[in-house]
C-alpha cells in the first residue's frame, strides 16, 4: 500500500513536470483541468506535451490514445495503466 502511494505521487509529480514544460503554470494544474478549455492546448502544446510525456515516462503513446486525453486526470489514469503494464 505504501509503495502504491509513493508511485502515485511520483507519477503525478512527473505528469505535472511535463505540463509545466508546455508552459502551464503550477496554479492552473489540477486533475479536472481540460487540455482544451482550461489549459488552452494547441497543436504545438500537444506536440511538446507528448514529447516530454514519452521521454520522462519512457513510453510510446499512439495518436488514438492521445486523442482520448480530455483532461489531466485522463492522462494520469492512462499513465497508471501503462506503467503497471510495463512493470509486470
Amino acid at each position: 500500500m505504501e509503495t502504491e502511494i509513493v508511485e502515485e505521487r511520483s507519477i503525478r509529480r512527473n505528469l505535472y513536470r511535463v505540463l509545466r514544460k508546455t508552459g502551464v503554470t503550477k496554479e492552473r494544474i489540477c486533475l479536472g483541468a481540460s487540455f482544451i478549455d482550461d489549459l488552452n492546448f494547441d497543436k504545438i502544446d500537444w506536440t511538446i506535451f507528448t514529447y516530454y510525456l514519452e521521454k520522462i515516462f519512457n513510453i510510446s503513446i499512439e495518436d488514438d490514445e492521445l486523442s482520448k486525453f480530455g483532461n489531466v486526470n485522463d492522462t494520469l489514469r492512462y499513465l497508471r495503466g501503462e506503467l503497471i503494464y510495463f512493470s509486470n
